[in-house]
Parts: structure tokens; C-alpha cells; sequence
């Protein structure tokens, strides 16, 4: 793909558009502009971050036939049945879990990346994984929630993200533990991710993979904490 040029206004006003008319005739109508102004930069932004996550994490790989997420949407059991998603988005994963995220797939902890038309934003982390990964991270966070402690509340962590998201809380503690246990807080937590918006100003630079990169950096140890926890372990180089 060569080096990444920025995203365009381009870029938002078709996701804008696309908002409005969500239809497979007018996406095909548009497809030149959405290959040109959409998916071509995204592809070489993948490509260029792949390129610098090797030297901070060598086990998180960018690869452009996986990383970004397909347009389509999925109708089958959807009230919804406009065909598009009205946002593009990438994954960095670890090269042992593979490119799944969610609660089909035994995918790891990465790095993701939102771009649309209302909100952008970068962040990472474990979003909603299935039964058994939750139950291993759960199992690490009882036997050492010191560890998880000092992770997301590390000065680098907090500058960048604040917080863990909020979002995706059990009400009661899950089966096996007791009101009370040194974990509890995160215990009750169902995702383990940390997000930033990004302005418009950041989204159209020229910059933007240096600025992935150092939100990334900050969200490294909770990355490899989440993946230490499930059993996919770190890397010293790609191999």
C-alpha cells in the first residue's frame, strides 16, 4: 500500500451519507469513493502501524486481509436490516489468539481503532469475552488483583485513558465469590477495555499512526495482563 496518507473529510462526509441512505443500490453507486477514500487509507494505516507495533509489542500484529472489520453488517436476527455498517474499524490482535473479538470467538486482548462520521476514537483491551477466557481472567484477578491494580492506575495508563470503560458491570458478584473479596470491583466487570475519543484534528493528521502508537504504548500492560491471564504470552521479536 506504501505510506499512509491521512484520511479526508472525504472520509466522514460518505459515512454521513451512508447514515442517510443505507441502501446496497446507493453503497455500489458510491463504491469508488468509499474503496478511494475509506478502505485505501485504512489498509495502508494498518499496514504502517503493523510496522511500528513490531518494536513495542511483537506479538500484536496489523495484517490488511484481517484486521479491518467487514462493512456488512449482520441482518439475521436484526430488527435493523439496513446492509452497512456506518463506520470503519480495525484490530491489532496477538499472533497466537487471532483476529477474533467477542463472545463467539476465543480471541486475546489488542488494539482497536473507530472511525465514523459522529465519534472516532482508539482503545483496546478484552471486549466481552467468551465464558472461559472471562473465567481464566477472572481467576487471575483473585489471585493477584495487586497486579491489575497498579496496571490501570499507572501514571502512563491514566493520562491517556483515566479509567477502565464503565460499561458491561454484573450487579452481583459472579458465582464463587463473596461480598468483600479484594478483587470485587473488577470481579463484576464483564469487558476490560480502555478507549480515547479522537478529535477531528487527530483523525485527519498526517500523524495519526504516531499518535495510535503512543495511546497504544500506554495500553500495553493491560493488554499483556489480559493475555498473560488467558495463556497467549508476550513476544521479544516477530517471528
Amino acid at each position: 500500500m506504501g505510506r499512509f496518507d491521512p484520511f479526508r473529510p472525504a472520509a466522514l462526509d460518505f459515512f454521513r451519507r451512508l447514515r442517510r441512505r443505507n441502501t446496497r443500490e446507493w453503497f455500489e453507486a458510491q463504491r469508488a469513493a468509499y474503496e478511494q477514500q475509506v478502505r485505501r487509507p485504512l489498509l495502508a494505516l494498518v499496514e504502517e502501524v503493523d510496522i511500528r507495533i513490531a518494536r513495542v509489542a511483537p506479538e500484536i500484529i496489523g495484517d490488511p486481509r484481517h484486521s479491518i472489520f467487514r462493512l456488512h453488517r449482520d441482518i439475521r436476527f436484526s430488527r435493523d436490516k439496513s446492509p452497512y455498517k456506518t463506520h470503519a474499524a480495525c484490530w491489532f490482535y496477538h499472533r497466537d489468539a487471532g483476529r477474533g473479538v467477542g463472545s463467539r470467538s476465543e480471541g486475546g486482548a489488542g488494539f482497536y481503532f473507530h472511525l465514523s462520521s459522529d465519534e472516532s476514537f482508539l482503545g483496546g483491551g478484552l471486549w466481552m469475552p467468551p465464558r472461559a477466557s472471562l473465567t481464566r481472567v477472572r481467576g487471575a484477578l483473585a489471585e493477584n488483583p495487586e497486579t491489575f491494580e497498579a496496571t490501570v492506575r499507572a501514571p502512563a495508563f491514566r493520562r491517556c485513558f483515566a479509567r477502565i470503560d464503565q460499561e458491561h458491570q454484573l450487579r452481583r458478584l459472579p458465582r464463587g465469590f463473596a461480598p468483600g473479596h479484594p478483587a470485587e470491583r473488577w470481579l463484576r466487570y464483564q469487558s476490560f477495555t480502555a478507549s480515547r475519543p479522537l478529535t477531528r484534528r487527530e483523525l485527519l493528521s498526517p500523524r495519526l499512526p504516531d499518535i495510535l502508537i503512543r495511546n497504544y504504548r500506554a495500553l500495553l500492560p493491560l493488554v499483556r495482563w489480559l493475555n498473560r491471564a488467558i495463556g497467549y504470552l508476550p513476544a521479544e521479536h516477530r517471528l
